[in-house]
């Protein structure tokens, strides 16, 4: 699948760069095109991939390139003011060339969180091509202010994408992991996971075939709909014959052929691992409406009767009949599959941010009320003092 990545905001812009360089690595081709967009020049200058001319600052008039401070409604009313400049790095891309656009962007700050859902209306109103979100929800230590913001901004980004898929950062950090060095392994997972399916179906041609092809229009029906996704992943290593005489799991004592029962049960159990341990938005696989299936690795390691008995037994798990899948060739030395459960309903997290939305709401709604009550009474008390004078 080739798409359109525009990273906006500091986490959005780092997370495109990563996947330029699994790009690089893989070869997988999902890059289309890249844009950073962001307020802060600092952080339009600490990219590494993107091309310089593809970066946008923001806001220069009313922030002069020091970002928006992680408030929310100011980066929103900068992308409003600013949306021609977006623009016009956008207007720089093949579109006919890709399949959709994927804004990716850090909810908790100010920048990414209000500009991304402004970007999205903007760009469904001018293309026919989907338009998706990838949003990452802040950890919940890292402050108040953060957790609101993600709350007001999920709100609305869902609303204005074909589909948002979303990482929950608070469900992936280690206890005592540095804050640099844990949203580093988080952005690599980020970009693996995404990476192996999204590269579904850009394989070019020659020993790498796929045995059951997922194209881009596979994972475009299962994201249509809308709603909320979240993407499940499990890797096991493909360890070549060693000195010691080990082979891989994958591979028979004998002969080194691909024994066919032994890789129907290991594809069944990577994809069952993928679905039951730890998405990128923890939720139960049950009521999901849609689904795709993804196994990647080297060709002469995929099964495809594994592949079905994986999609048959996700079938059952989520009670849908809308459940996809495929290989994905990848010259790399694990077997992988990758999960996408497409318009999933039970997520805590997303009632837990709903929850912290509506306490907000009210507590505005409170203090404007207060607010106006406190001005009525000093306008009184004024009125009472001035009336012996005349």
């Amino acid at each position: 699948m080739k798409l359109a990545m525009i990273g906006f905001g500091q986490a959005g812009g780092k997370i495109v760069d990563k996947f330029l360089e699994y790009d690089e690595r893989t070869g997988s081709g999902i890059v289309k095109a890249a844009i950073a967009v962001n307020t802060a020049r600092p952080d339009l200058l600490g990219l590494e991939r993107i091309p310089q001319e593809q970066r946008v600052l923001i806001g220069k008039a009313r922030v002069k390139g020091h970002g928006v401070g992680a408030k929310n409604e100011l980066g929103a009313e900068i992308a409003e003011e600013d949306i021609g400049e977006i623009q016009a790095a956008i207007d720089n891309i093949p579109v006919h060339e890709v399949d959709a656009f994927l804004i990716i962007a850090g909810l908790g700050g100010g920048t990414g969180s209000g500009g991304s859902p402004v970007l999205a209306k903007h760009l469904k109103r001018i293309y026919t091509e989907p338009v998706y979100g990838l949003g990452i929800l802040p950890g919940s230590d890292e402050g108040g202010i953060y957790t609101l913001n993600a709350a007001r901004s999920f709100q609305t980004f869902v609303r204005e994408v074909d589909n948002l898929l979303v990482f929950d950062n608070d469900a992936w950090r280690k206890t005592g992991e540095s804050v640099e060095g844990g949203y580093e392994e988080i952005n690599d997972e980020i970009v693996r996971r995404f990476g192996v399916l999204f590269g579904a179906g850009e394989v070019d041609a020659g020993d790498n075939i796929a045995e059951s092809v997922v194209d881009s229009s596979e994972i475009i029906n299962t994201l249509a709909g809308g709603g909320v996704s979240t993407v499940g992943y499990k890797a096991e290593r493909v360890k070549e014959e060693s000195s010691g005489g080990l082979l891989s799991r994958f591979k028979s004592d004998e002969s080194s052929q691909m024994d066919s029962a032994t890789m129907t049960s290991r594809i069944d159990s990577l994809v069952r691992r993928a679905t039951l341990g730890r998405l990128t938005l923890p939720c139960e696989a049950e009521g999901t409406e849609r689904a795709l299936v993804v196994v990647s690795g080297p060709p002469k390691y995929l099964n495809r009767k594994g592949i079905e008995q994986g999609r048959k037994w996700l079938e059952e798990q989520t009670d849908s009949m809308e459940v996809r899948g495929g290989d994905y060739p990848l010259p790399e030395p694990n077997v992988a599959a990758a999960v996408l459960l497409s318009g999933v309903h039970d997520v805590p997290r997303i009632k837990e941010l709903q929850q912290v939305a509506i306490e907000a709401q009210e507590n505005i709604d409170s203090i404007q009320q207060e607010s106006e009550e406190n001005l009525e009474t000093l306008v009184e008390d004024e009125e009472d003092e001035l009336d012996p004078l005349f």
